[in-house]
């Protein structure tokens, strides 16, 4: 049945009443609104389609980083623990050159996941690699429980280790802290780096040495 919508009378301005609407007037009143969105989410997902989310055009240009990692692979494999050692000192002596940690990224990178892959007989995935770069540009990398988060941050703690500044790891719990120090601690050994760990219950002494490590 059709209803007019009416308000008070006001001088000079339009009759007070709207055209007759059915009962769903209100919905058929913002019709064309509900039209524009749809048009402008449509656009959107064509948009993003072609052009890919935010997240994605942020990671896009790092997969050439991980390229660039992965065709290292072969040659730092055939390197003995000796040289493996030698690449850190090399590293680090790029690091006080002046050169930046994003120059020397691609190599670092490289180095730890062969260390790892002796270490522990795991090898860091392309994914954990891109954690990684996400980790040192000072973002925030969501992973699931199991995708080898502790893994991913040997790589940018080793990185920004070359600058001769400890790098501290945060756990939430004292369990978790003696464990990963323990565990990774054996990649960083083959780095030719030393690993501390700071829990509670320990003397002044023994933190200052964790600090000092």
């Amino acid at each position: 049945m059709p209803l007019t919508i009416c308000r008070p009378p006001i001088p000079g301005a339009p009759p007070p009443c709207l055209p007759p609407l059915s009962v769903n007037g209100a919905l058929e009143a913002t019709q064309p609104l509900i039209l524009k969105v749809r048009s402008f989410m449509a656009l959107f997902g064509l948009a993003k389609k072609f052009f890919g989310s935010s997240n994605e055009r942020r990671i896009k240009p790092l997969w050439r980083r991980v390229e660039a990692i992965n065709a290292l692979e072969g040659e730092i494999s055939k390197l003995t623990d000796a040289e493996i050692l030698e690449r850190t000192e090399k590293l680090k002596a790029r690091v006080t050159a002046g050169e930046s940690l994003d120059a020397v990224l691609e190599d670092a990178f490289a180095t730890v996941r062969e260390a790892a892959k002796r270490a522990l007989g795991q090898r860091h995935y392309d994914v954990q690699l891109l954690g990684g770069m996400v980790l040192h540009e000072g973002n925030i990398a969501e992973m699931k429980t199991g995708e080898g988060k502790t893994l991913v941050a040997t790589l940018p703690v080793y990185l920004n280790a070359l600058t001769g500044r400890g790098v501290h790891v945060v756990t939430v719990n004292d369990y978790l802290a003696r464990r990963d120090a323990e565990w990774m601690g054996r990649v960083y050994e083959r780095l030719g780096m030393k690993t501390g760990c700071i829990v509670h219950g320990l003397s002044d002494a023994e933190r200052r040495a964790a600090y000092a490590c």
